[in-house]
């Protein structure tokens, strides 16, 4: 597609980006104006000529992607949706640019306005992010092949590049051969502290070839080169970087292509300088008519494009199946967990948390067609891979379960943007204590409210002989502490196959699991259609008048259990609260939380730090846990070493009462 419209030259569309740019940030006495400036030549053509969406319906699910990974530079995108119509990216927001309350802020916020695909900021996530949603639009044409077709733009910059998920991000893409991808590099050679050549050597153009890029120049203020090189990109079968040379703050006189242009506002003297030298006469955020014409042609003709799309739609052999992925109703899955959770309480299963979560996936994936696995090179310790599952290749996107290779970060960045696409819901999984190498993404995934689930196993010291490099003493703490996050850490076979219930249904809220390496009997006997996980703690076993109430989750319930019993044939009661997720406990009224934990003295139970327990335990309450990191040695012997046994909680019980 090269469609430019004939009313107005592009750059005088572009220089409208600059001149928002300039005024909005000097409003607010805040943000980057140069990275707007200097790209807005490129972008004007990538959406004049190139871009395929519809303002008007902004849901499309057939439209291009644009991700805006330089982040900073959020003033470019809020111009261009301004610039197309957006209903809700009106003047009056571009004035409240970065102010409480404005749907512009300081950097793009998903949910906050239209046409924002994900919220970036952190440097170099939009291009690991990116590389998700070109995977899933891959998997969903191979499912629909009449129904999606369409590309994922990504404008960054010199910190994306610069950021090590990149070569996560990369290599996956070159890997699959992801040819709907093609980067836009802000090629300025500029960097907060100065010139690139302060930090870097590296010949970006060489490091993509490598990893099975195709790679092109283009003069980024040249508007011929710049649609000369997209059209490349686009006949390409592999994903695209061009590298786009271009100045920072392009148009100001007497701050261009210098680093203190990056991050503050122009002036007023450098503003008027800036005007005269770019032939911008206009007041401060005033746009002409013809302008905005010329922007709208881009809105028409994504509108035309969408109704002939609806067309297709209407009469697609697909259309009942399409609208399911789209819909991701889980009510057949409901219907088998019932089913499956009365068979385990038959059969009662001793097996690790992972193995059961395997198990609950056999259901789980068989149930909804658009759940989509996959593992940071641990298939067979996290068993995230199912029977019916086959593996996404660059050969063959028909699979639901991708090989992400040993890259925590950009498997987890990758799983939100398959998730953003709104086609299939993904989950992948690598061990608990990486989670601290994928943190970054959990934490967007927690920020734009989508529903990831994360899979991580070997949640303890119980993980043994691997020792204390591979032990996640403090990691769920950690997890636990960030908003909007599930983390959830089953006791069971029953609890486990219950998370997979809440991490399949949860629409605003990712989901964490913690797995359990080593084998923990079955100690949900008793089955009821609530699905008592969701509670996020509850009685497990009652006593009649309870003198200490023993909480505990994970592994660690069975040793409430054992200390229960003990404690029962010295006619001390205990009531034993299971407690798989803090935060779902946490949401629930005070009433059942009172019911639940009782007025007697309470014993918290983890293989872990005692830092979060607060919502639980009372500062006269007591805690059997971890202080220190783990050591090597049989898991056994590590609860034995670090006294966290039966006979520990009967020992303190008895201290406290």
């Amino acid at each position: 597609m090269n469609i430019q419209s004939p009313a107005i030259d592009e750059r005088v569309m572009a220089n409208a980006i600059r001149a928002l740019a300039m005024d909005a940030v000097q409003a607010a006495n805040s943000g980057h104006p140069g990275m707007p400036m200097g790209m807005a030549d490129v972008a004007t053509v990538l959406f004049n000529r190139f871009i395929n969406l519809n303002p008007a319906n902004h849901e499309w699910p057939n439209r291009d992607r644009f991700v805006l990974s330089a982040g900073h530079g959020s003033m470019l995108l809020y111009a261009i949706n301004h610039l197309l119509g957006y209903d809700d990216m009106g003047m009056d927001q571009i004035r409240s640019f970065r102010q409480l309350g404005s749907r512009t802020a300081g950097h793009p916020e998903y949910g906050h306005a239209k046409g924002i695909e994900m919220t970036t900021g952190p440097l170099g996530q939009g291009l690991a992010t990116s590389v998700g949603m070109a995977l899933s639009e891959r998997m969903g044409r191979a499912r629909f092949p009449d129904l999606i077709d369409h590309r994922t733009y990504v404008i960054v910059g010199d910190g994306c590049l610069m950021e090590g998920v990149s070569h996560e991000a990369i290599d996956i893409a070159g890997h699959l051969g992801l040819g709907n991808l093609i980067v836009l590099w802000d090629d300025n050679r500029i960097t907060i502290d100065g010139d690139v050549g302060l930090t870097s050597s590296t010949n970006q153009l060489a490091r993509f070839d490598a990893s099975g890029w195709h790679v092109v120049s283009c003069d980024g203020h040249n508007t011929t080169e710049i649609g000369e090189a997209i059209e490349a990109a686009q006949s390409d079968t592999r994903p695209t970087l061009i590298a786009c040379r271009t100045t920072i703050g392009f148009g100001a006189p007497n701050k261009q292509g210098s680093h203190s242009i990056h991050g503050a506002p122009l002036g007023v003297d450098e503003i008027a300088a800036a005007r005269a030298n770019l032939g911008w006469t206009h007041e401060p955020f005033e746009i002409p008519e013809g302008i905005y014409a010329a922007w709208s042609t881009i809105a028409k003709r994504g509108a035309s494009n969408n109704a002939e799309w609806t067309t297709k739609l209407s009469k697609s052999p697909h259309k009942k199946t399409f609208n399911a992925h789209l819909a991701q109703g889980i009510t057949p899955l409901n219907r088998a967990m019932t089913a499956y959770k009365e068979k385990l309480a038959n059969d009662k299963p001793k097996v690790a948390t992972r193995k059961a979560s395997e198990m609950a996936l056999n259901v789980l994936n068989n149930a909804l067609p658009f759940s989509v696995g996959g593992s940071a090179d641990l298939t067979g310790s996290n068993l995230t891979r199912t029977t019916s599952q086959k593996s996404v290749t660059k050969d063959n996107f028909d699979g639901s379960y991708i090989h992400y290779g040993v890259r925590e970060f950009g498997m987890s960045a990758a799983m939100n943007g398959i998730a953003l696409s709104g086609l299939f819901r993904p989950y992948g999984g690598t061990f608990l204590v990486f989670a601290d190498y994928a943190r970054p993404a959990i934490r967007l995934a927690a920020l734009m409210k989508i529903p990831t689930t994360f899979v991580m196993t070997h949640d303890s010291i119980g993980l043994g002989e691997d020792g204390p490099t591979h032990q996640p003493v403090e990691t769920i703490a950690g997890l636990r502490a960030m908003p909007n996050l599930t983390v959830l850490r089953p006791c069971d076979a029953v609890e486990t196959a219950e998370a997979w219930e809440i991490a399949a249904s949860s629409q605003t809220t990712p989901v964490l699991m913690a797995l359990s390496r080593q084998a923990v009997p079955l100690a949900r006997q008793n089955i009821s259609e609530e699905n008592l996980t969701a509670r996020g703690a509850y009685v497990l076993r009652d006593a009649s008048h309870p003198q200490v109430t023993l909480i505990a989750t994970g592994s660690e319930v069975k040793l409430a259990l054992d200390a229960a019993k003990i404690l029962a044939a010295i006619n001390i009661e205990a009531r034993v609260v299971s407690a798989p997720s803090f935060e779902l406990f946490a949401a629930q009224d005070a009433k059942y939380q009172a019911k639940v934990l009782g007025q007697a003295p309470r014993i918290g139970i983890e293989a872990a730090v005692q830092q979060g327990w607060d919502t639980l335990l009372r500062p006269s309450d007591a805690f059997v846990g971890m202080t220190d990191f783990g050591t090597s040695a049989p898991a056994e012997e590590l609860y034995q070493y670090f006294g966290i046994t039966a006979q520990a909680v009967v020992a303190l019980t008895k201290s406290m009462i």
